[in-house]
């Protein structure tokens, strides 16, 4: 039962893709909110790898295994990001400031950033099945980020597959089925890391703190400001508040 709990939180997660998607194809964003949604997910998220991931982890497994892995999870993003820039998907979770024209008119580019997508989701669901392992319930903040930094992927990929000639049936087919394969991901953390050590589970929490601190730095904090100017640091200190206090609420 408690599988299909963390399946149930982690398709919620992964909705945000299709939703985004929705949104990109039917609407014109003002540039300046979705600045703001980017601001505000960023200082969750901050919030969310320190405090859910990081934090929980050196307590729980020690420093070795929560240095080792958050080193692991930023050098294999950042690995993944170079290869799939080549391919079309380097500004897969920008969607402000022009970001369509930035997307190359190429089918190929469009199942880049889906794999971009497949490739950031897995780990980030992985750790929503974990956080049931560590209490009764899931952690509402790291649903909450992942949520929030998914929307803008959904929105930035919809400009590029339509532009590239894809159907509207088909970008979101693809993203509901990543989000399938987030809800699938997420049970799966709660399987099989149920019963396994606790440097284990801090290290893989690590690998997730490491490849969104690498992804906030690389793409969400520099398209924040790029748009929002002087109001992103402001935004993203509520989002990190917000965060935080959610955290600790009844602590």
């Amino acid at each position: 039962m408690a599988a299909v709990t963390a399946a149930s939180w982690g398709l919620l997660g992964g909705s945000a893709l299709l939703v985004g998607a929705w949104i990109g194809w039917r609407y014109a964003v003002p540039s300046r909110l979705i600045a703001a949604v980017m601001a505000f997910g960023a200082g969750v998220l901050i919030s969310a790898l320190s405090f859910e991931l990081m934090d929980d982890g050196y307590r729980s497994g020690g420093l070795a295994a929560t240095a080792s892995g958050f080193l692991a999870g930023a050098a294999v993003f950042t690995g993944a990001t170079i290869a799939l820039a080549h391919r079309g998907a380097r500004h897969r979770k920008r969607s402000g400031h022009d970001a369509a024209s930035r997307q190359p008119s190429d089918p190929s580019s469009g199942m880049a950033i889906a794999l971009g997508a497949l490739l950031d989701g897995i780990p980030e669901s992985i750790v929503i099945g974990v956080s049931l392992l560590q209490g009764p319930s899931v952690s509402l903040v790291a649903v909450a980020a992942v949520f929030l930094s998914n929307i803008p992927e959904g929105l930035s990929s919809a400009a590029g597959m339509k532009r590239a000639g894809r159907s509207a049936g088909f970008v979101l087919g693809v993203w509901a089925a990543i989000a399938l394969a987030s809800a699938a991901a997420a049970a799966a953390g709660y399987v099989l890391f149920r019963g396994t050590s606790a440097q284990l589970i801090a290290a893989t929490q690590a690998v997730a703190a490491g490849a969104i601190l690498a992804m906030v730095a690389d793409t969400m904090i520099p398209e924040a400001f790029e748009t929002a100017h002087d109001y992103a640091g402001l935004v993203t200190v509520l989002g990190f508040l917000t965060a935080f206090a959610l955290s600790h609420a009844g602590a």
